[in-house]
């Protein structure tokens, strides 16, 4: 098996805390990280491997997107500046329902996938229709994925009923079981979307096949006002009595916390996905993470899709949530840079209950990297790397990508995907859509 020396001039491991190396060496095996060394003992160990230099680039892992709709990302730009409901009722499930497709699904996981690699982050969380084209599009990229099984009370051209998108998706599965790249969650809309016996189904098959459960939870005031209108109960109160309030479920958004939900959350290991620019976008209010932190609640970063943020880099994700978690607490010490990192990184794998293959650079994990170039205009001086990689540096500056061993970018070229292509396939999709859909210019007064 070939073994494979990458040589930084900076190592930001994520584990141990904090850490920052330098002439150190990664040595990769196959999939894995084989060594994580001195350079000077790097050389007299493996004297036959093959090295990669990196003398201007810091070396970290790859990043983890927790919450993507990856093939929204051809409605990039179609409804922006309106509320969640009227963007949600009155543009996207209309324009959705009339292009939803395979086609259309394979065309914006590509294009999300490309952008993702480009930008540093080798696995991504989805939750979408036709699952098993984004797995495919996914594992034809070299990407990693987990595939979110949509479950939602609406019909649409996927399914027409609650059990019938479990039934189809449980079915679909089964055919990605072998595939090292892909895991499957279940992946129900959102409390307000989807009705308690399927919840409770949901929470059945979680636990009995360990899965995790990928859901929009409290993203608006309406969704609490809803719940009560609908159920009695308060959201987070109905999910426990449906079972899914553990560590598996992966709560996005949660922007309408109280004190009694924080302290449900620490007492059952829900994780938090918080979606910052998104939100801020949709004006659906902001993630207490001062407080959650403040509860030793776990917390990772998604993006949400391109429809709604509107672009997947985590990057400039991670410096919007550390800068608005002081701004909202009034602490200029809430969310660091470092643990900004680690909610990329080490927080979301421990969401995915991967923690002992990734997150970080050790020894045996899988080799999930990225390095980024720092001699940048933006990026110099560099008196902490760290700080810059958070409050700094830009995705843009991200040349090479690894997964599982296999480098997707060197020198910020893409050595497998046909990016003309992909965005001439965008291209195609917004024409259509600007034609068959009658839509105008935007006027702004």
């Amino acid at each position: 098996m070939d073994k494979v020396l990458l040589l930084p001039r900076l190592l930001v491991p994520v584990r141990p805390r904090s850490m920052v190396l330098e002439h150190m060496a990664v040595l990769i095996e196959g999939e894995l990280i084989a060594d994580v060394l001195p350079r000077s003992e790097a050389f007299a160990r493996y004297p036959g491997a093959s090295r990669i230099e990196l003398p201007r680039h810091v070396l970290m892992p790859g990043l983890i997107n927790m919450h993507t709709h990856s093939a929204m990302t051809l409605l990039r730009g179609y409804a922006d500046d309106l509320n969640l409901q009227v963007w949600l009722n009155d543009h996207i499930w209309p324009v959705e329902k009339a292009f939803l497709s395979a086609e259309f699904v394979k065309d914006g996981a590509r294009l999300a996938i490309a952008e993702m690699l480009r930008s540093g982050t080798t696995f991504f969380n989805d939750l979408y229709f036709y699952p098993e084209v984004t797995a495919e599009a996914a594992a034809e990229a070299g990407m990693r994925a987990c595939i979110g099984l949509p479950v939602i009370d609406v019909p649409t051209i996927w399914a027409a009923n609650e059990n019938e998108y479990i039934d189809k998706g449980l079915a679909l599965s089964a055919s990605w079981q072998d595939e090292p790249l892909i895991s499957i969650a279940m992946a129900p809309h959102a409390p307000y979307s989807v009705g308690n016996d399927a919840l409770a189904r949901v929470a059945e098959l979680s636990a009995g096949r360990d899965m995790r459960v990928h859901m929009h939870v409290l993203e608006s005031k309406w969704e609490i006002e809803e719940s009560l209108r609908q159920h009695g109960k308060p959201t987070l109160q109905r999910l426990a009595d449906a079972g899914l309030m553990n560590e598996r479920l992966l709560a996005v958004h949660m922007t309408q916390l109280n004190g009694t939900d924080m302290k449900a959350l620490s007492e059952t290991g829900v994780n938090v996905i918080h979606c910052p620019e998104s939100n801020l976008k949709l004006g659906n209010g902001i993630c207490p993470v001062a407080r959650l932190h403040e509860h030793n609640i776990n917390i990772a970063l998604g993006t949400d899709s391109a429809a709604s943020n509107n672009n997947l880099d985590l990057l400039a994700e991670s410096r919007t949530a550390a800068l608005l978690a002081k701004g909202y607490s009034g602490d200029p010490c809430a969310l660091n840079a470092f643990q900004a990192l680690e909610m990329l990184t080490i927080n979301a794998a421990r969401a995915l209950g991967e923690t002992s293959r990734l997150g970080s650079v050790e020894t045996g994990k899988l080799a999930d990297l990225c390095a980024i170039q720092m001699d940048s205009l933006q990026t110099a001086p560099m008196y902490d790397v760290i700080s810059h990689l958070v409050y700094a540096a830009s995705s843009q500056q991200v040349t090479h990508v690894w997964v599982g061993g296999r480098m997707l970018l060197k020198d910020s070229q893409f050595l497998y995907m046909d990016v003309d292509d992909i965005i001439g396939r965008a291209g195609h999709w917004a024409e259509r859509i600007k034609l068959e859909n009658g839509m105008a210019r935007r006027k702004y007064s």
